[in-house]
């Protein structure tokens, strides 16, 4: 019966194991926790948009409507495409825009 109580916990392989899954659970929990707070994510009915790099040459916009998913990236050129001037646009000092639009043909 002595050498029951004197036994080193140490020496016994079982309980490395033990702590190995209770690691395991910890890191488990962790990876579940950020997926299920991710905007994206795929249990969430929200839709939700995300910008990258706003304001950049490399800028992405990410858009979640329901379970489907837009991806638009940025070409790198500021002002491309075709187009004309069409008005003024004003912030007014209470924060509100006023819209003015041109005559010109």
């Amino acid at each position: 019966m002595k050498k029951l109580l004197d036994e080193d916990e140490e020496l016994n392989p079982m309980q490395s194991v033990a702590n190995m899954v209770d690691v395991f659970l910890v890191v488990i929990a962790a990876l579940l926790i950020s997926i299920a707070q991710n905007p994206l994510s795929p249990f969430t009915a929200d839709d939700v948009t995300v910008i990258k790099n706003a304001g950049q040459a490399d800028m992405e916009i990410i858009m979640k409507k329901g379970e489907k998913i837009e991806h638009y990236k940025s070409s790198g050129e500021i002002g491309q495409g075709e187009g004309a001037r069409a008005g003024i646009a004003y912030r007014m000092q209470d924060g509100s825009m006023i819209y003015v639009p041109e005559n010109n043909p």
